[in-house]
Order: C-alpha cells, then sequence, then structure tokens
C-alpha cells in the first residue's frame, strides 16, 4: 500500500501531489476516525498562511462533512494553538494544513487526538487505509446527518490567554525582534509580547500566500540578527512558518539554536529545584555540549532518535516536561502538548527576566562543539550495518575523535540520503573524519558508485 504519511503528517506539492481529492478523502478517513465512539463529533481546523490553505481547507472540511463530523475552522493559526484548542474545547480532533518550514507551493496536513497530541502511527495508518480504499467503504449520511461547517476565528484568543497566564512573568523594558516567516504567527507573536510588556519590532509579517518561509523565519535567521543588532534590541526570535519552532539571536545578533534554548531554560529549573529528574530529553543529532552542560550539573540528557515524536514519547516515558531538537522545535509538557514557537519564546525570555542576564550569557552556559552534518546520496534505502567495513571504520573514527566526539549515521525517511553528523573537539578533525565516512558510504551506496 502507497504511503501518505511522513514523519510530519501527509505532505507534498499543492494540488499536484497534495491535491484537492485527496485531502476530501483524508477528511473523510480522518473524521471516520476521530470519531469512533464519539456523540456529536466535533473537529477544529487550523491552517498557516499559505495560498493553496483555501482549497484544501474547503476539500478537508468536506470530507468531515460527510462522514457526519462538524467541522469548526480556526482560520490561521500556529499548530501548537490548534493542539491547545482541540484539548480545551473538547473536541473529537484537530488538523492542521501547514507545510511547516517548506517552501511555498508545498502543503500538508496533520492530524491531532482529542487530547491534543500529534496522532500516533497507528492512527495515521488507520486513516491511510481508508483514504486509499477502493471503493471507498466509509458512511455517508444524509439529511440532519450530515456534518455543520462552523467559522470560530475568535477562539484563537483563548490560546492567547493561555499562554499569558503560563509566562510566570513580565516582560517589561524588553526591547525584541520577532520575525513571523509571513506565517501563522504574524498576528500572534507581537501581540502575545506586547500583552507581557515588552516592546517589539515585528520583521516579515506581511503574509501575501506566497512568501512564506521565502529567505526569513527560522531556517534563515540571519535578517533577524542583524535587525536586532542594528535596532539595539535586546533579543530575537525567529519562527518557522507554523509556529510550532522558534530560534533566537542574542543581543550581538548571534544565533542561539534549540540545544543553546533548552541548555538556557533547562539548567534554571535545575538551579531552581524544578526540573523533574533534572533531566532533558533531545534527539541523537543534539550538541554533545547539551550532555556534557546538564551532566556538570548533576542531571542528564536522554537521547531519541529525530523527530517531535519520538521525543514526546520519551518525555512521557521519563516523566520530564522539556525536551526537544536542535532546529527549535521545542516542547514544554507542563503547559502544551506538542512543540510550541511562541511558548519557547516566552519562557527563554522568562529566564532573562529572572536572572537579569543577556541572552549571550545564557546561551554560553552550554559550549557548542563543532559538529559538521553531510548529505550522501545513495540508490536506495540502505541498510548501514550490511555495509562491509563500516563498522570497524566507525569505531576507529570515534577512537580518534575522543571522548567528546561522535559520529551519528541516519538514513533518510523521505529521500535517497544517508545523514553523516561528526562532531568533536577539534574543527579541522571533525571536518576530515565526516568527509572520510561520507566518502566510504559513497563508494559502497552512492548512485554512482
Amino acid at each position: 500500500m502507497a504511503r501518505l504519511f511522513g514523519t510530519d503528517g501527509v505532505r507534498g506539492v499543492a494540488n499536484l501531489e497534495l491535491t484537492g481529492e485527496l485531502a476530501y478523502r483524508l477528511g473523510r478517513a480522518a473524521g471516520h476516525h476521530l470519531a469512533t465512539g464519539v456523540d456529536q463529533p466535533r473537529v477544529l481546523v487550523g491552517r498557516d498562511t499559505r495560498i493553496s490553505g483555501d482549497l484544501l481547507e474547503a476539500a478537508l472540511v468536506a470530507g468531515f462533512l460527510s462522514v457526519g463530523v462538524d467541522a469548526i475552522t480556526l482560520g490561521v493559526v500556529p499548530t501548537p494553538g490548534v493542539a491547545f484548542l482541540t484539548r480545551h474545547t473538547g473536541a473529537a480532533g484537530g488538523a492542521v494544513i501547514s507545510a511547516s518550514h517548506n517552501p511555498p507551493p508545498d502543503n500538508g496536513i496533520k492530524f491531532l487526538s482529542a487530547e491534543g497530541y500529534k496522532l500516533a502511527e497507528p492512527g495515521e495508518r488507520t486513516i491511510e487505509e481508508f483514504a486509499l480504499a477502493d471503493p471507498d467503504v466509509l458512511p455517508r449520511p444524509t439529511g440532519t446527518g450530515v456534518g455543520r461547517w462552523r467559522q470560530a476565528p475568535d477562539l484563537v484568543n483563548e490560546y492567547l490567554d493561555h499562554l499569558v497566564a503560563t509566562a510566570g512573568t513580565r516582560l517589561d523594558g524588553l526591547r525584541l525582534v520577532v520575525d513571523t516567516a509571513h506565517g501563522a504567527t504574524c498576528r500572534l507573536a507581537p501581540l502575545l509580547l506586547e500583552r507581557l510588556g515588552a516592546r517589539v519590532t515585528a520583521i516579515n509579517a506581511s503574509p501575501e500566500g506566497a512568501n512564506i518561509n521565502v529567505d526569513c523565519g527560522a531556517t534563515h535567521p540571519l535578517l533577524l540578527g542583524r535587525s536586532v543588532v542594528e535596532g539595539g534590541a535586546d533579543a530575537g526570535v525567529a519562527y518557522d512558518g507554523d509556529g510550532d519552532r522558534a530560534i533566537a539571536v542574542d543581543e550581538k545578533g548571534e544565533v542561539v539554536d534549540g540545544d543553546q534554548i533548552m541548555a538556557a531554560c533547562g539548567l534554571y529549573l535545575v538551579e531552581q529545584g524544578r526540573l523533574p529528574r533534572r533531566g532533558i530529553v533531545a534527539t541523537v543529532m543534539s550538541n554533545i555540549g547539551l550532555e556534557l552542560a546538564f551532566q556538570a550539573h548533576g542531571g542528564r540528557v536522554v537521547r531519541t532518535p529525530v523527530g517531535d515524536r519520538h521525543v514526546l514519547e520519551a518525555m512521557l516515558r521519563e516523566g520530564m516536561i522539556l525536551g526537544g531538537e536542535q532546529s527549535g522545535h521545542l516542547i514544554f509538557l507542563d503547559a502544551a502538548t506538542t512543540g510550541d514557537g511562541l511558548l519557547t519564546t516566552i519562557r527563554l525570555l522568562g529566564v532573562m527576566v529572572a536572572t537579569g542576564q543577556p541572552l549571550s550569557k545564557l546561551a554560553a552556559r552550554m559550549t557548542k562543539y563543532p559538529q559538521v552534518l553531510l548529505n550522501v546520496r545513495v540508490r536506495q534505502k540502505p541498510d548501514l550495518e550490511a555495509i562491509p567495513g563500516l563498522p570497524d571504520m566507525l569505531a576507529k573514527t570515534s577512537e580518534t575523535l575522543g571522548p567528546k566526539g561522535r559520529v551519528v549515521l541516519r538514513p533518510s525517511g523521505t529521500e535517497p540520503l544517508v545523514r553523516v553528523m561528526v562532531e568533536g573537539e577539534d574543527a579541522d578533525l571533525v571536518e576530515s573524519s565526516a568527509r572520510e565516512v561520507a566518502g566510504f558510504i559513497a563508494g559502497r551506496l552512492g548512485q554512482d558508485g
């Protein structure tokens, strides 16, 4: 059977790969799945600012209605806002139309459980089976059994109130620049920070449907850095298109990534005696400096495979409240069920206020070790353990890098690539080791090998 769901929902070029017809079938399938055992089921739907959002929203909602599920559309709202409101309003589930940090022609659809968590893989497989079934066997109620569509953009204010309530401190006097990537946070980010007392300058906050993420936002923070320095701001924050991740910039214009944000927030909580089990969850790609910083404070970092789903599973299993990825996708489980860029912002700024320290000093609480990431294009998804000589080579490379060095190999889940990550204390050694490992793999599995 074809696979529709990737690591973060169904994605593709809108109206070519992710068509209205597919969105309709996904709406029928997800509506049926989410409504099972629920009286008068309702599903909340949010979207980002992409021009294709209109098309996909109409088709997705039609699918929900066709199986007797009411749809409440929230308009443009960050993914974590849909997650919070789904749980807050007692809906049967939620849906987000967004391709996150992808370019404007792309779009995506992801589904949320009634508890506000991203739908688990078994649920996605069930939806996939129903959506691809031929013939379509799902019910088609008539008359009063058909679902109803209601627009409720004002519900987002309850999400905003929740963020203000969970801030814990005012931000009076802070001068901030926010880069909203022409995306889902363009209205809420300035509004939230101004309500907390900050003086805010917003850039890339004029969505036109085709400029989301274009040379801006969390994946392109250089303009934000220049804006912070030129404006004499205390800090800056950049979001991705759907607002579930945040990357910061300090007062000197230097980027503060997700690892550094976790260090700043997590170590502050350790010192306050408020971090359960004195630990956080991070992926295998997080810098080893994060792990060493926590070890130096009697804490620990639990490592998971790449992906926020794996991070969340480990947090729930370990009883931890902070986890995330280097990309800035952070989960504060005491106040959210998924990554939330706005929540990350107020938690990080809250530490600045509480400690009286500039962001540059907070970011320096962990030492970032040199890290190189290379992509090796291969003929097909490989079994890395079956490559002759590779285990011995990796062992030798790890020994050369020393106790603070690592080699991580990860086949891409969406492309014919093997990602090679090497880090250690010596930048030149890290660079040469990464190229050596990548060359070894390319010589045996490369498309031209």
